[in-house]
């Protein structure tokens, strides 16, 4: 077994956290299954397949899971991309080819249903990011469905922004998040409010220079704040 990187109590309940590897392939996918069940809107989470979590525990990427006992609960994962036409790092503007080989992807964070409000997302994502080697790597990057408030709140919560609205896995709308290991985005003080549903609104400000930076909830519609990029840009 890998070596535990954390332990405690949630409550009255016994945890720890360890990296998980290729023989925890079947709990993953029966924690992914019991998530996707119990999904009000299963649009919200793209579940990934066996192959696809093999091809991170392989070595291209890195997964850490919570347990009880012998017991999966949650399950968080980082994937070193491939680099071809639909890397996000192009969404955000990267083009050299080096700096796309520098980018982490957060990718699927499932929390069995009966474990919901320990704040396990938040303690994993703590957890996998300190496992980061930042001496490879530059840029985390993610996506996140307009209105998935829980996941908007985890990005925002790590410190990331939104640099892009596009359509992607097969035209599906999605903010691209992302967040710099090495350097600290500057941004102007004033700020604009706009809704989630206003997706030109929105492309339209990132168009121009602005990033996501927070979110609040108005009357019955979700806001994200955005801010303009200073000239000085990343420092």
């Amino acid at each position: 077994m890998s070596e535990v990187l954390e332990q405690g109590v949630l409550g009255d309940i016994p945890y720890y956290v360890r990296r998980l590897t290729v023989e925890d392939l079947q709990r993953i996918l029966d924690l992914q299954q019991e998530v996707v069940k119990a999904l009000p809107n299963q649009e919200t989470l793209e579940p990934l397949s066996a192959e696809e979590f093999l091809f991170i525990l392989k070595g291209n990427g890195l997964m850490i899971g919570i347990f009880n006992h012998d017991r999966l609960i949650a399950f968080r994962a980082l994937l070193i991309p491939i680099v071809d036409d639909q890397s996000l790092g192009r969404d955000i503007g990267l083009t050299d080819e080096a700096d796309l080989k520098r980018i982490l992807y957060q990718e699927i964070s499932n929390v069995h249903p009966d474990f919901r409000g320990y704040g396990l997302q938040k303690k994993m994502a703590t957890i996998i990011m300190n496992q980061i080697d930042t001496s490879k790597f530059d840029y985390v990057l993610a996506t996140v469905m307009p209105y998935n408030i829980p996941s908007i709140k985890d990005k925002f919560h790590q410190g990331m922004h939104i640099a892009a609205l596009k359509e992607k896995y097969g035209r599906k709308l999605r903010y691209i998040f992302v967040k710099y290991l090495h350097k600290h985005l500057q941004l102007r003080d004033e700020s604009v409010f706009i809704s989630m549903g206003d997706i030109e609104g929105q492309q339209n400000l990132l168009h121009n220079g602005y990033v996501g930076v927070a979110y609040k909830k108005q009357d019955d519609d979700w806001f994200i704040e955005y801010k303009k990029v200073s000239n000085e840009g990343l420092e």
